[in-house]
C-alpha cells in the first residue's frame, strides 16, 4: 500500500509540474540551499515529507542540502537524500563526509536536470572532516558545501574551494551552510572571489528565533562570469534547525549564443523595409544602417517614449529610405540580464555581419521573384526546390501557404521561418509570407505574426508595386465553413473574407492598380479550377469582383496538385497556375520575371525540369 501510494505521489509530481508558489522569472536558475538537520523539525519529529513540501513549493531548478545521513541507524536505514528525491521527482548527488553510526554522514545535491558529472572534495574539519560536493551541470556548476565549526579550519577552506573551481570554463554557484556571518574574516576571504547572491540581511539560523545568518548563495567570478539575481529569499518555516533560502539568478550568455535567427527581412516597399530578428534570451536591440557601410545611423524601436526592450522578438521598421538604394546594415542585441524599475544589468553584445538589401523602385521595370508553396515544413523539399533558383539572382520570394504546418509552438514556426530564410539569402532579400489554411491552425496560430510582416501593414492581405507590376495578395483562411465542428466556434473567416472583398473593389479602382503595366494576384486557395468541391471559400465573395478585374496572372496553391487553368476556362478572367504538392512526386517552384513589358511564368518540378511557361 506504501508503494502505491508513493508512486502515486510521484505521478503527481512529474504530471502536474513543479509549483510555482514564488514564481520564477523566465531564463533564470533557481537555486535552494537548505541545512535540514537530517528532517528533524523543532518539534523533534523526523518528517521527510515535510522537507520534500517545502522544496516542492519552492521548485528550484537545483538544491544543496546538508546534513544528510544515509542508511545510518539513527535514519532507521533510510538514505534521506533518495528518499527526497524520490519525493520531488529529482536527481540525487550524494557526498559522505564521514562514516556515521551504521552508515554515511553529509551532504547532497537534488536537480531537475539530470548532471553531467560530480566529485566530492576534502575540507578541513577538527570536530568532523567536511566536503564540498561539486555538481556539474550544461551550463554551470553547483558547489554544495557544510563548513567546519573552526574558524581556521573555515578560513582554510575558502582557498580549497578557489583551487576546486578555477579551471571550471562555466559559471560556478556556492550553496551551503559556512558556519561564518556576513561580517567575518571567512565572508572577507570569499568576497575576494565570489559575491554573495543570498538575503544577507535575513538571520537563517535558529529557524525558531533566527540571530544569525550563516546560510548562503555565491557566484564565482573570476573568470568575468555575471549573476544578476532577479529575487531572493529566506523561508520561515520550522521544519529545520536552519531556514532554507533561495535565489533566481540569471547567468550571462556567450555572445555568440545571443542571436537565435540571423536578419530577416520583411514589407519591402519603395522608402522602407521591416528587419526582424529572434535572440535567445531578453535583450536591448538596435540597427545600424546607411547607404555606406562606413558611417551607419543607429535606430531601434520606440513606442509611447519607451526603446522596446527586455523581449527577444525584434522588429524594426525603417522608413524615409530613398527608392532603388541599396543599403547596408548589421543588427545588435545587448543581453539584459537584469531590469528592474532603477537598476538595469547588461550582459554581452551580439552584432551581426553586414549585409545589405536594395529598396523597391517604381521605376525599375525588371525583377525576378520565386514562389514556393504547400511546403509544410519540408526542409528536405524546400532545399531541393532551391537549388533550381540559386543560380537565378531574386529580388523577392513568396511563401504561398501552408509552407509552415499547423502552427503548434512558436519554436516550430521560428525553425521553420528561419529555415527558410537561410536558404533564400533572408538578410538581403525581403520574403512574403501568406497564410493557407494550415497556417490558421495550432496553438500559435494567432501569434504567428510575431514573427511575420504583414504586407498590409494591419492586415495579411495587402498591395504593392515592385516597379510597374502591381502585386496584390490575399488571405482566404481556412478551408471548410465557419461552423465546422472542428473550429469550435472560434473562427470567423467570412467576415474576414468579406473585408477583403471590400479591399478588393477598392484595390482595383485604385489608381495604381489601373496605371500598373503588370497585375499578379497571390493567394492560397484557388477561386478557380476547384471542379465539384463543395466548398469554395472565396468564390462567393471575390468572385464577382474577380471578373472585372484585370490581373495577368493568378497564382495559387493548396490542391497538392500543379494546374494550369488557361483564362476563361472556368469563369476566370485571367490565367490561374495551381503550385504543386508537399512531396517529391508533386512539388513545383515558380519563377516570375519581368523584363522591360514582358512577364515570363516559369514553374519547375523537384528535378529542375520546366512543367510551364507562360508569356504575360
Amino acid at each position: 500500500m506504501k508503494k502505491i501510494l508513493l508512486f502515486s505521489y510521484l505521478l503527481f509530481f512529474i504530471f502536474t509540474g513543479y509549483a510555482q508558489s514564488y514564481q520564477q522569472t523566465e531564463n533564470t536558475i533557481r537555486v535552494m540551499s537548505y541545512n535540514i538537520r537530517n528532517g528533524i523539525g523543532m518539534d523533534n519529529v523526523v518528517d521527510y515529507q515535510r522537507i520534500a513540501d517545502i522544496i516542492y513549493d519552492v521548485a528550484p531548478d537545483v538544491v544543496a542540502l546538508q546534513e544528510l545521513d544515509s542508511v545510518t541507524n539513527r535514519s532507521k536505514g533510510v538514505d534521506v537524500l533518495s528518499q527526497l528525491a524520490r519525493l520531488t521527482a529529482m536527481f540525487p548527488v550524494y557526498g559522505a563526509s564521514i562514516p556515521y553510526d551504521g552508515g554515511k554522514y553529509g551532504i547532497g545535491v537534488l536537480s531537475k536536470e539530470k548532471p553531467v558529472s560530480w566529485k566530492r572534495i576534502a575540507l578541513p574539519g577538527r570536530e568532523e572532516e567536511r566536503s564540498l560536493l561539486l555538481v556539474e551541470f550544461k551550463d554551470y556548476v553547483l558547489g554544495c558545501t557544510h563548513f567546519s565549526l573552526t574558524a581556521d579550519d573555515r578560513l582554510a577552506s575558502v582557498g580549497i574551494i578557489d583551487q576546486a573551481v578555477k579551471d571550471f570554463d562555466k559559471p560556478v554557484i556556492l550553496a551551503g551552510d559556512i558556519n561564518a556571518t556576513p561580517v567575518s574574516p571567512v565572508l572577507d576571504a570569499f568576497r575576494q572571489n565570489w559575491t554573495v547572491l543570498s538575503d544577507t540581511a535575513k538571520f537563517t539560523s535558529p529557524s525558531d528565533n533566527p540571530r544569525r545568518k550563516i546560510d548562503y548563495i555565491m557566484g564565482y567570478t573570476p573568470k568575468g562570469y555575471t549573476y544578476s539575481v532577479w529575487q531572493k529569499f529566506v523561508l520561515n518555516t520550522l521544519a529545520s534547525d536552519h531556514l532554507p533560502l533561495f535565489a533566481d539568478i540569471r547567468l550571462k550568455t556567450d555572445k555568440a549564443d545571443i542571436f537565435r535567427t540571423p536578419a530577416y527581412l520583411q514589407n519591402p516597399s519603395t522608402d522602407g523595409m521591416t528587419v526582424m530578428w529572434v535572440t535567445n534570451v531578453p535583450c536591448h536591440s538596435w540597427l545600424e544602417y546607411g547607404t555606406d557601410s562606413l558611417n551607419m545611423q543607429h535606430v531601434q524601436t520606440w513606442e509611447e517614449g519607451i526603446v522596446m526592450s527586455n523581449n527577444t522578438m525584434n522588429r524594426i521598421r525603417l522608413t524615409g529610405l530613398q527608392p532603388g538604394t541599396r543599403y547596408y546594415y548589421r543588427i545588435c542585441s545587448r543581453e539584459i540580464i537584469l531590469y528592474q524599475p532603477y537598476l538595469k544589468e547588461f550582459g554581452e553584445t551580439a552584432m551581426s555581419h553586414i549585409a545589405s538589401f536594395t529598396t523597391l523602385d517604381n521605376n525599375k521595370t525588371d525583377f525576378t521573384a520565386v514562389i514556393f508553396n504547400d511546403l509544410h515544413d519540408g526542409y528536405p523539399l524546400f532545399d531541393k526546390l532551391l537549388q533550381h533558383v540559386n543560380n537565378i539572382p531574386y529580388d523577392i520570394v513568396f511563401f504561398n501557404g501552408d509552407c509552415i504546418a499547423d502552427v503548434q509552438t512558436e519554436t516550430i514556426a521560428l525553425n521553420t521561418i528561419s529555415h527558410y530564410s537561410r536558404g533564400i539569402g533572408g538578410d538581403k532579400v525581403p520574403s512574403v509570407f501568406l497564410r493557407g489554411n494550415h497556417e490558421t491552425r495550432g496553438a500559435y496560430a494567432p501569434f504567428l505574426w510575431n514573427l511575420l510582416g504583414k504586407i498590409g501593414g494591419d492586415h495579411s492581405y495587402g498591395a504593392f508595386n515592385i516597379g510597374d507590376t502591381r502585386f496584390v495578395v490575399l488571405d482566404c483562411g481556412e478551408d471548410k465553413p465557419d461552423d465546422t465542428w472542428v473550429y469550435y466556434g472560434l473562427n470567423d473567416f467570412t467576415k474576414f473574407r468579406k473585408d477583403q472583398a471590400d479591399f478588393l473593389k477598392k484595390e482595383i479602382e485604385s489608381k495604381a492598380f489601373i496605371m500598373a503595366m503588370k497585375r499578379v494576384l497571390l493567394h492560397h486557395i484557388p477561386v478557380y479550377g476547384m471542379g465539384t468541391r463543395s466548398f469554395v471559400p472565396s468564390r462567393d465573395l471575390w468572385g464577382e469582383v474577380l471578373s472585372k478585374a484585370s490581373f495577368d496572372i493568378c497564382l495559387n496553391a493548396h490542391t497538392h496538385r500543379f494546374n494550369y487553368i488557361s483564362k476563361g476556362t472556368d469563369g476566370n478572367n485571367f490565367p490561374v497556375v495551381v503550385g504543386g504538392s508537399s512531396n517529391e512526386q508533386g512539388a513545383t517552384v515558380a519563377i516570375l520575371r519581368k523584363h522591360g513589358k514582358q512577364m515570363t511564368l516559369t514553374v519547375l518540378n523537384i528535378e529542375g525540369e520546366t512543367l510551364l511557361t507562360l508569356e504575360l
